[in-house]
């Protein structure tokens, strides 16, 4: 067995999942194409540009035609359902295990 079948396999085991022997024959070239892309990627210059999560800035935006102060937190809160302390009170989804 070559090393790419071994992690075709180890990745299957990651996540779970039974391959046949035609499935690891069918992914095997597809895994070492993206290996071979992400090694590519290695070969960028990126010296001077700051990691970020997203590629244009998304926190803090607001829409230009609604005014700021319709989305003051009392606002908010004068329309909540259900609210208490000034926080939005929310029904529990999680149950005990």
């Amino acid at each position: 067995m070559s090393r790419s079948q071994m992690d075709v396999r180890y990745v299957a085991n990651l996540a779970r999942l039974e391959l046949s022997d035609e499935e690891v024959a069918i992914f095997q070239p597809q895994l070492e194409a993206i290996l071979r892309h992400a090694e590519s990627l290695l070969a960028l210059d990126i010296t001077g540009i700051e990691p970020t999560a997203h590629s244009s800035p998304l926190f803090g935006r607001m829409r230009e035609d609604i005014p700021h102060e319709s989305l003051s937190q009392a606002a908010v809160l004068q329309n909540a359902p259900d609210q208490g302390q000034g926080q939005i009170r929310v029904p529990k989804v999680v149950t005990d295990a």
